[in-house]
């Protein structure tokens, strides 16, 4: 089960931003799967519960956008998603593609954190940090 590893690597990439950005509590986590990932939703939920505990992220929503499998067709000239992944090849005019456009994401998009109490912010008050950088 790779699920258990990613989450780990999550929880230590939003660590790293969230302390660096001097947060109290990660409250929301959001990812973008692509369905050619290799990634099982159900899984990684299970393992992000494990190894959030005693963490900036206890208590913390992970949500998770499945990002559907697109194609680049030749004859088209045009992105098309595909209804699954057994059949690579253009749903408009059936010409076959391997130019795989969207469907391998494993991407942190978005955090929502507690701001830091100080003078200006208001106790549990939220902020949101958003991002394109994989989960590595």
């Amino acid at each position: 089960m790779h699920e258990l590893s990613i989450a780990q690597g999550l929880v230590d990439v939003v660590t790293a931003e969230a302390t660096r950005l001097g947060a109290t509590r990660v409250r929301t986590v959001y990812l973008a799967v692509g369905r050619l990932s290799g990634v099982e939703a159900g899984a990684l939920e299970f393992s992000y519960d494990l190894v959030t505990e005693g963490t900036l992220l206890a208590g913390s929503r992970l949500i998770i956008d499945d990002v559907p499998i697109a194609i680049h067709c030749v004859r088209c000239d045009a992105e098309h998603a595909l209804p699954g992944v057994n059949r690579f090849r253009c749903p408009v005019c059936d010409t076959p593609s391997a130019d795989i456009r969207r469907g391998r994401e494993l991407d942190l998009t978005r955090l929502e954190l507690d701001e830091p109490d100080d003078i200006t912010s208001s106790p549990g008050s939220s902020f949101s940090v958003s991002s394109a950088n994989p989960i590595s």
